[in-house]
């Protein structure tokens, strides 16, 4: 038998045991968090944050998408009415309504974004190389060019891609409107052996909201005039675009398609003859000179942002500017171009 007093040395021993281990537990449990949260700091503090991604690039001649991968091409595209309607000019990212002679007009259309097969091709003009260099050294494609039209076009830098040279990837389409304004081309195979310039930006800034509209007035339907040709645009609610009209007929292209823009652009321009280049009636070529800065009018989404243009030197952009010097804001989509003899200007409402 135990005795009283052993049995309580005995129970005070497994006590003082028992708070020895408890302690000691309680002080492990306390001391892991603490190292865990120094590790943590530690690893917190030597890991860099990570680098935000970089900004998308978008198609400087459309604000949408990412840049094309394949050349610029221009192509002079006939604007008479045999010439309509127009192959794939629905495609062009950018299109330049421009006089040529005898108060014609013609197009001069980027494809930058669309390598269509395209018509009719039509002669280049001697101001043209002025007109495309905001784009870079690209490549136009004409059907040929008189006087010293072409030979101002290889003076530029500019690739011809010509078919009175013999290029290739042109054919003839038998057309009951005309007999010889049926020149059409392969652009996607052209943008295969041309290796010229990229698009890159030339002057235009895009925006899907623009605050410059909340003070802009109402420009539903647009006239001017390039040469003797009367330039119409119609705006449309429902395709939130303009489409050209001509004659009070809304115009189409050959595959049917509207012919609509994002924007319309009507660029002032001094205007002037070049005796050097005529036709077979003996009317000079129209020289727009496009270098420089003049008035101008933008349209985007029904209504009319008035301003000036700027372009500084050939290898240059052309600016678009507010009456305040901020950048005027188009519409992200493609762009029509009227270049216009001063005095013209638009007429909206």
């Amino acid at each position: 038998m135990i005795s009283p007093t052993r049995a309580f040395v005995a129970s005070i021993a497994v006590t003082v045991l028992l708070a020895t281990a408890a302690c000691s537990g309680d002080a492990k449990k306390k001391a892991s968090p603490s190292v865990s949260a120094t590790t943590s700091a530690a690893a917190s503090s030597s890991t860099p944050a990570p680098a935000p991604a970089p900004a998308r690039k978008l198609n400087p001649y459309t604000g949408l998408g990412s840049v094309p991968t394949t050349p610029t091409i221009a192509v002079k595209i006939d604007d008479t009415p045999p010439g309509r309607p127009q192959v794939a000019i629905d495609l062009a990212d950018i299109v330049y309504i421009e006089e040529a002679e005898g108060g014609l007009s013609r197009l001069a259309a980027i494809f930058g974004s669309h390598k269509p097969t395209v018509g009719y091709v039509r002669s280049t003009r001697p101001s043209d190389p002025d007109l495309l260099l905001q784009f870079g050294r690209i490549t136009e494609a004409a059907s040929g060019g008189g006087h010293d039209a072409l030979p101002l076009l290889d003076k530029s830098g500019i690739k011809g891609w010509i078919n009175d040279r013999g290029a290739a990837y042109y054919h003839r389409q038998s057309r009951n409107e005309s007999s010889y304004i049926n020149l059409l081309l392969d652009l996607f195979k052209v943008a295969k052996d041309a290796r010229t310039a990229l698009p890159k930006p030339m002057g235009f800034t895009f925006a899907a909201a623009s605050p410059q509209l909340a003070t802009a007035q109402k420009a539903i339907d647009i006239h001017t005039r390039v040469g003797s040709q009367v330039v119409e645009f119609r705006y449309s609610y429902t395709l939130h675009k303009y489409i050209r009209y001509i004659d009070g007929v809304a115009q189409r292209a050959a595959d049917g398609q509207l012919v609509a823009t994002r924007n319309v652009i009507v660029q002032t321009c001094r205007i002037i003859p070049h005796p050097q280049d005529t036709d077979v009636n003996g009317n000079p070529s129209q020289f727009t000179i496009t270098v420089g800065h003049g008035a101008v009018a933008v349209f985007r989404d029904g209504k009319r942002i008035d301003g000036s243009w700027i372009r500084g030197a050939l290898s240059g952009g052309t600016l678009l500017r507010t009456s305040k010097g901020a950048p005027i804001l188009l519409g992200p989509g493609n762009t029509w171009v009227a270049l216009v003899r001063p005095g013209v200007g638009a007429t909206s409402h």
